[in-house]
């Protein structure tokens, strides 16, 4: 959703950015990598160790150079195929070791089976929603939108965390179980999507 109302407003910002780096000799996949490398190393190094603040704040720094890559593309001029499926690719990567983190901080550290639970269910449910998207896309269809995209699911974890690290109790639990119950609604979302994209296509 934020992807809709956002993007004109971000791309005034990172569009210079993006051609500096361009200028620089920097690459929009080299970008990419570097963003889910360092994000997956710090949600698994910082979150488990109980260091919530340090994490939040370092996995949101990487994440945010998610948001180079495509402004270097349109600085080049063209992205690649290949370059859209790496930056797919590794956005899962750096979801799912966010969310197993997180329920590795919640088992280990916090003692709370609940938080744990709502993690993996965050986990399971953002794979599966990315996964429709692009399965649909792979069959000629159409499965887009819904309430909670990547943006909003790192928004309201880190959020989470983040109020956990300032002392806040039960922050991170909360945030989770809101996040699971919006995925939920939005695979059902990506599902009816899918189901009016399949009739207008016909057999």
């Amino acid at each position: 959703m934020l992807n809709i109302f956002a993007r004109p407003s971000v791309s005034r910002v990172t569009d210079p950015i993006g051609t500096a780096l361009v200028r620089a000799g920097l690459t929009p996949n080299g970008m990419t990598v570097l963003g889910t490398a360092g994000a997956m190393a710090c949600a698994l190094v910082f979150f488990p160790a109980g260091w919530l603040l340090t994490g939040t704040f370092t996995v949101w720094g990487f994440a945010m150079l998610d948001l180079l890559d495509g402004a270097m593309a349109r600085a080049r001029g063209h992205g690649t195929r290949f370059g859209a499926v790496l930056d797919s690719t590794c956005d899962r990567l750096a979801d799912g070791a966010l969310f197993a983190a997180i329920a590795w901080w919640a088992f280990a550290v916090a003692g709370n089976g609940r938080a744990a639970a709502a993690a993996l269910v965050c986990l399971v449910l953002a794979q599966v929603i990315s996964y429709i998207k692009a399965r649909a896309e792979a069959s000629g269809l159409s499965a887009d939108g819904g309430l909670v995209e990547r943006a909003e699911r790192l928004i309201i974890a880190l959020v989470g965390t983040g109020l956990q690290g300032f002392g806040v109790p039960h922050a991170v639990e909360v945030s989770l179980w809101l996040l699971a119950v919006l995925s939920a609604v939005t695979l059902a979302q990506r599902v009816l999507a899918l189901a009016r994209s399949a009739r207008e296509a016909g057999p």
